[in-house]
């Protein structure tokens, strides 16, 4: 796309190939420009090659640029994560760092930058934002060949501690009232899925019939947060509730037809009335991982149910209760006393 500026007395034309400056020059005369821009867009239309920076004037990519074009390029091919990295990408892009050209990105900026965030955001939305930068400047020097310093050896801010959340019993049953009242009828299934399985908001709407087997009982899951698909296995009361949606919903579609905007807004609905802060739906994987363990699933059990290749990410998630491992060591046969000796 050629675009036309008035210099002076003079025309610039630059025309751009995938968000990026191609080419430019400048003329006397508006009409030579025009023309010369038209026939260096019929050159990139033809994959034939075209004038390099042109005219006194060298056009320098910013960071803007490259982040634009990582946009568009890389994070289509992300699927599950790319929503998710859009957002940090956006912050990214609106930051003043984002105008600088590439030639002027340096580690101390870079520093500054996670300095200013750290001041505003918690540190791992920090961690996300570098990551994604750091991701895309070798993108462009490896991939691109863009002319990009090697500038991410910076110290990274502290991960923040881990959430511990854990339904109480009161929780549960305030809950359970507030879902009873709510008008939509797909929140309560949902909720109760979510506990029973430990899948993600974003896997749990969108798992389909077609993914479904009851009688196997196993849901498959073709895209997930991590990229690699993965066949949860289902447990009776999570079976139990998709049976109830069988008869609640067209067996073509999805399983649970709502959009996520929807149940957001009817989930913050359900935890007003309920009288619950600092309640998120994702503390409801958390909640439901460490059910499997405190119900004796081993690691490799419940890394297949949740999908974690990393087992010190699946222990993150992982938030027994003492007193509900006090109960298991007390139902042992024989007891611990058994093995020690007596006085």
């Amino acid at each position: 796309m050629a675009t036309l500026r008035k210099r002076g007395t003079k025309w610039q034309v630059q025309v751009r190939r995938n968000g990026f400056p191609a080419a430019s020059k400048t003329f006397h005369l508006k009409d030579d420009a025009i023309r010369w821009g038209r026939e260096q867009e019929r050159l990139i239309d033809t994959g034939a090659p075209v004038t390099l920076t042109l005219g006194p004037a060298k056009v320098e990519l910013k960071l803007a640029d490259l982040l634009e074009r990582y946009r568009a390029e890389v994070l289509p091919r992300k699927r599950a994560a790319g929503p998710i990295e859009a957002f940090h990408l956006r912050a990214l892009q609106r930051h003043s760092m984002a105008q600088l050209a590439l030639s002027e990105l340096t580690s101390p900026g870079i520093a500054a930058y996670r300095d200013h965030r750290t001041e505003k955001v918690s540190s791992s939305t920090v961690l996300r934002e570098l990551g994604l930068l750091f991701h895309a400047l070798r993108v462009a020097r490896r991939e691109w060949g863009l002319p990009v310093p090697e500038i991410e050896k910076i110290a990274k801010p502290t991960p923040n501690k881990a959430r511990e959340r854990r339904l109480s019993n009161d929780e549960l049953a305030a809950l359970n009232a507030a879902l009873a009242g709510c008008r939509n009828k797909l929140v309560k299934p949902v909720f109760l899925f979510a506990i029973a399985t430990g899948m993600r908001r974003s896997e749990i709407l969108s798992l389909r019939w077609a993914d479904v087997d009851l009688k196997k009982r196993t849901a498959f899951l073709p895209i997930t947060k991590n990229g690699h698909s993965r066949t949860v296995p289902l447990s009776a009361s999570a079976a139990a509730i998709l049976e109830r949606q069988t008869s609640a919903t067209p067996r073509s579609g999805e399983c649970f037809p709502i959009s996520s905007n929807a149940f957001r807004l009817a989930w913050d609905r359900v935890k007003a009335r309920a009288g619950i802060e600092n309640l998120r739906f994702h503390d409801l994987r958390h909640e439901a991982i460490s059910r499997f363990f405190e119900m004796g699933l081993s690691v490799p059990e419940v890394s297949l149910i949740s999908g974690h290749k990393d087992a010190r990410m699946l222990f993150r998630y992982t938030h027994l209760k003492a007193e509900r491992v006090a109960q298991k060591l007390q139902s042992l046969d024989g007891g611990l006393d058994a093995h020690l000796p007596t006085d």
